[in-house]
């Protein structure tokens, strides 16, 4: 049996890894706690229980449908289309109680930042 999810636990994890990059907020957006860049754009979302969907996830960008289709295909119990994002090549990373990778999900969300993050900070040397 699968152990319960702490979501308020989740949360503080990956509160933790995304306001741990430069220039890093928080603000609620539609409801679900999001990460962004001072007066920029978002980078991650916390998810949980979309529409009675029973995911708890991590939502970030990637490159484009490309590399969402392939993170979804070579990882499928990991990764997966989410609702809204999804169609603008955002991937959903599920988050478990006990064996969530949180190297692959910080290296993901740290991505994702540098996807938005503005010029200045990357020359800066970003994260």
């Amino acid at each position: 049996m699968a152990e319960p999810l702490d979501t308020n636990a989740l949360l503080a994890r990956v509160r933790e890894i995304a306001l741990a990059l430069p220039e890093a907020a928080e603000r609620l957006s539609h409801g679900a706690p999001g990460f962004h860049i001072e007066k920029c754009k978002f980078f991650a979302y916390f998810s949980h229980d979309l529409h009675g969907s029973g995911e708890t996830a991590v939502v970030v960008k990637t490159s484009g449908a490309e590399e969402q289709a392939m993170l979804i295909e070579a990882d499928p119990d990991c990764y997966y289309k989410p609702p809204y994002l999804g169609v603008s090549g955002w991937v959903a990373m599920r988050l478990a109680a006990t064996d969530t990778d949180w190297d692959r999900v910080a290296e993901r969300i740290a991505a994702s930042w540098e996807m938005v993050a503005p010029r200045r900070l990357l020359e800066m040397g970003g994260r």
